[in-house]
């Protein structure tokens, strides 16, 4: 379990690395509408990423690209507005990045926290459907000649709105602290509303809200499942309060998954269903707001829309 937890730490440190690794000033962003504050990422961010063996390099958007951004910004709750208008320092794309996306925050002269958001550029050109499909599926292997599939039905709409409304929802928590956090990067943090009957710690849930074969999927334990094993591990994640399998990467990942999945289905009349198919046929679905516990988390969910 060890290996799994040491790299369940490497997800964690792309949200909660020190402030002086993503050190960027602050200028004068503020002023800008949310779709203009788009510029370069930090280059503590490219040094990060080619140190990992990747060639990262600017994206700039072209005209159909920031209709893109500008509709998917348009979608986000009236919290996630009032925030980033005010803790929003940039956005930025880039090419040859290695995870899809990574929220930072930026150094400041005074006491406000502001962040960037790094997107791979790439999701501009999928849909949800698409993008959320790829991601499960890096939680499980193949074998040769294989008779199961795991596909996610979110509808037609562009990825970027999947994948902001997440980001942006690290930004609203860094902010007001929905869930706990600590610039000293400690793990036994008190509770929050929100993670007290949940979470434990920052990446161990309560025995209750787990089961012994969630805690061996990818975002538990670092590891990919076979294929075959799907059905069972969205039977077990449905006795469970998790939107997702990602939603158990840590208390950040989990709030950032079901506010999205929650904005998505509830709000937007989207749809957000997980199917595992074998040979062609359905053999088991899961649908976040069809779990009676997810269900009974929404209220922690209201603070969004108020």
């Amino acid at each position: 379990m060890m290996a799994g937890k040491q790299i369940l730490r490497i997800f964690l440190y792309l949200y909660l690395a020190a402030t002086n690794v993503y050190a960027q000033q602050v200028d004068s962003s503020l002023n800008e509408a949310l779709a203009e504050r788009t510029q370069p990422a930090p280059e503590s961010v490219f040094k990060k990423f080619r140190e990992a063996g990747m060639k990262p390099v600017n994206h700039t958007l072209t005209a159909t690209e920031k209709e893109k951004l500008s509709k998917a910004l348009s979608y986000l709750p009236p919290l996630h507005q009032k925030i980033l208008k005010g803790h929003l320092h940039s956005i930025s794309f880039m090419d040859n990045m290695p995870n899809t996306a990574l929220t930072s925050p930026v150094e400041t002269s005074g006491p406000e926290k502001m962040f960037n958001i790094t997107f791979r550029a790439e999701i501009l050109n999928e849909t949800i459907s698409e993008w959320a499909t790829w991601k499960e599926n890096t939680c499980y292997v193949s074998s040769e000649n294989n008779a199961y599939e795991v596909i996610i039905d979110a509808g037609n709409l562009d990825a970027i709105v999947y994948v902001l409304l997440h980001e942006a929802t690290h930004v609203v928590d860094g902010v007001l602290n929905i869930t706990p956090h600590s610039d000293a990067g400690e793990t036994n943090l008190a509770p929050t509303v929100f993670t007290a009957d949940v979470w434990d710690t920052i990446n161990e849930p309560k025995q209750n809200a787990t089961s012994p074969l969630l805690e061996t999927t990818r975002f538990r334990s670092g590891k990919p499942l076979p294929i075959s094993s799907a059905a069972s591990v969205y039977e077990s994640l449905n006795k469970t309060p998790f939107a997702s399998l990602y939603s158990m990467a840590s208390w950040h990942e989990d709030l950032a998954e079901i506010l999205t999945i929650y904005h998505l289905t509830q709000k937007m009349n989207q749809p957000y269903k997980i199917t595992v198919k074998k040979n062609g046929l359905s053999i088991f679905t899961y649908e976040p707001f069809s779990n009676k516990q997810v269900v009974e988390r929404q209220a922690n969910l209201a603070i969004f829309y108020a």
